[in-house]
């Protein structure tokens, strides 16, 4: 647990002003609590209006407007210069609000997220059957903002989310090691790798901790021991960390991730300011930086794509199982195993993935693959 000391926190009791929460309002951020958030996700509203899902869809077999995107702390420790944040936002070293209960945070997230969805009942580029399953929430991306993995109560969070049969993808920015050793097992663990090198880390994060770079690889350290799905996630901005090549390569082993993501920089938000566009690779720059990355690593290859989101997906060459890759989730079995309180890992919840390559079906095609394995 992050808090050391109960009474010298909450003293703390650190807030969101007034000024600071009408902004994200406008932005289409609500409120959970008074330290989570939540934001629908673009890709959420582009699968209730039948364009398409998102690249976990393709990668992962998530149902895109069935995924809830928000974080549990909206305070970070680096102050990155690709984020879409701008630096009036909160940064902390340590956990400085008041502690929400995991019930409130899971219950009005719930809340908040169907309130920015409910103008699609109405709408008629909406599809009906889609809009009413997106009342069911199936996943939960802690990605949004911040650092969700410090929330003190993340573990008590994550089993509520899975006793309602709720998948977990929690992304970490790789600065607090003893969170990623202590957390329970989520259904896939993001651990962001944003620069190979000590020196652009510092020049790219901008961190808190004077000691980042031994975080970084202690949390690799651990990153590499967990049992459950992980995934080292790449933003390459072009022109600034699109080079050292070995130097990522020797990270990622170390990190020993299920899978790899390599995306490009999306010149949005707060970025603009500090950031041009022409730091923002195009998809076939991406796809280029991933086949020679793919040199220098000898136990991953390439299976998937997603354009609109230029992205690339590496796996390790164990999940290719008589000669077919095996990258998506089966949700059932890993809800089933968590219930049951016992052991398992990765490969105890693998599905066979129906699209592979770099170019392929359809996401009406995916959607349906997906719908019948539910149904068996």
């Amino acid at each position: 647990m992050l808090i050391k000391d109960k009474k010298k926190i909450e003293k703390k009791n650190l807030q969101l002003s007034e000024k600071y929460t009408q902004r994200l309002e406008k932005q289409a951020y609500r409120i959970a609590g008074s330290h989570s958030a939540v934001k629908v996700c673009s890709w959420t509203k582009n699968m209730i209006r039948g364009l398409g899902g998102c690249y976990k869809l393709k990668f992962y077999g998530i149902m895109s407007h069935q995924c809830m995107q928000m974080t549990t702390s909206m305070s970070c420790a680096n102050r990155c210069v690709f984020c879409w944040r701008g630096y009036k936002a909160p940064v902390s070293k340590e956990w400085e609000w008041k502690v929400d209960e995991p019930n409130i945070i899971l219950e009005e997230s719930e809340e908040e997220h169907h309130k920015l969805l409910v103008g699609f009942k109405g709408n008629k580029e909406a599809d009906k059957k889609t809009f009413k399953a997106s009342n069911n929430v199936k996943h939960v991306a802690l990605s949004l903002t911040g650092e969700p993995i410090i929330y003190p109560k993340i573990n008590e969070l994550i089993r509520l989310f899975h006793k309602k049969n709720i998948s977990t993808f929690l992304v970490t920015n790789a600065q607090y090691p003893e969170q990623i050793k202590d957390l329970d097992k989520i259904t896939q663990l993001y651990l962001s790798l944003d620069a190979p090198t000590k020196e652009l880390l510092k020049k790219i994060d901008s961190p808190l901790f004077e000691d980042y770079w031994e975080r970084l690889n202690k949390s690799l350290e651990y990153f590499a021991e967990r049992k459950d799905r992980t995934c080292i996630r790449l933003t390459i901005i072009k022109g600034l960390n699109d080079n050292h090549l070995k130097e990522y390569a020797s990270l990622i082993n170390k990190g020993n991730p299920d899978f790899i993501e390599i995306k490009a920089y999306m010149f949005v938000g707060e970025s603009r300011n500090r950031l041009k566009k022409e730091n923002m690779p195009l998809h076939e720059e991406i796809v280029l930086f991933s086949k020679e990355l793919v040199k220098h690593l000898s136990n991953y290859r390439t299976v998937s794509e997603h354009i609109p989101s230029r992205v690339v997906m590496l796996a390790k060459n164990e999940f290719k199982i008589n000669n077919s890759w095996q990258t998506w989730i089966n949700f059932k079995k890993f809800h089933e195993l968590t219930s049951k309180e016992k052991d398992f890992s990765t490969k105890d919840y693998l599905l066979s993935t129906p699209q592979t390559g770099l170019s392929g079906k359809g996401t009406r095609d995916l959607i349906r693959e997906r719908e019948e394995i539910e149904l068996e």
